[in-house]
C-alpha cells in the first residue's frame, strides 16, 4: 500500500468539548492546497462504502504507533469530507492531544489515503485526486489544506451547561414580561 499523505486542514479548538469528541472536515473539495492537490468531491465514495469509518484510523502526526481516538462516522457532503471523532482521553496521548488542541498547539488535520485515480493538469501544475483510498485521519501540527476546519465537539461541560440554562432562563422570565 503506498501512503500518501499531504491534505491538512485546520481544526476550530473553539469546538473542543471535554468529552474529546468532534465535528469536522478531514479533507475539503476543490482547493488546491500547498502541494498542488485538489481533493475532488465524490474522491471518498467508494472508499466509505468498502472501509467502514471505524475502520479508519485516527492518529497523532500520521503516527502509526499513536492513535489518540476513535472515528465514529464519515460522509462526503458538498464541502468536503465530514468526520465525526472521539479522542480517547482514558489515554496519555488522548489526554494529551486534547490539552494540545485545546492550546492551539494543535490544530490541524491531515488524511492518509492511496491514490486510486488522478488527473494531473500540466498547464497549472495541479493534481486533482478523483478517488482515494482513506486509511487514517491524523491530527498534527503542520496544514496543507487551510480550508477544512472542526465545526462542532460535543461534550459535558458542567459550567458551560449551567451557563446556558441561565442564559436561557434569563430569556425566558424577558419574555414572559
Amino acid at each position: 500500500m503506498t501512503y500518501e499523505s499531504g491534505h491538512f486542514v485546520e481544526i476550530d479548538t473553539k469546538a473542543l468539548q471535554e468529552s474529546g469528541e468532534f465535528v469536522g472536515y478531514a479533507s475539503t473539495f476543490n482547493n488546491v492546497d500547498s502541494g498542488n492537490d485538489v481533493v475532488m468531491p465524490g474522491a471518498f465514495t467508494k472508499t466509505l462504502k468498502r472501509r467502514p469509518a471505524t475502520q479508519v484510523k485516527l492518529l497523532l502526526q500520521h503516527n502509526t504507533s499513536e492513535p489518540v481516538g476513535v472515528i465514529q462516522s464519515l460522509e462526503e457532503d458538498p464541502k468536503g469530507l465530514k468526520v465525526n471523532g472521539r479522542l480517547i482521553l482514558q489515554t496519555t496521548k488522548g489526554r494529551e492531544t486534547y490539552e494540545l488542541m485545546k492550546a492551539g498547539a494543535l490544530d490541524k488535520f491531515s488524511i492518509g489515503y492511496k491514490t486510486l485515480k488522478d488527473r494531473f493538469d500540466r498547464i497549472k501544475g495541479v493534481r486533482f485526486l478523483e478517488e482515494l483510498d482513506l486509511f487514517e485521519i491524523s491530527i498534527v501540527t503542520f496544514a496543507m489544506n487551510m480550508s477544512a476546519t472542526l465545526s462542532n465537539i460535543k461534550g459535558n461541560d458542567p459550567a458551560h451547561a449551567r451557563a446556558l440554562v441561565s442564559a436561557i432562563s434569563k430569556i425566558t422570565q424577558g419574555l414572559k414580561k
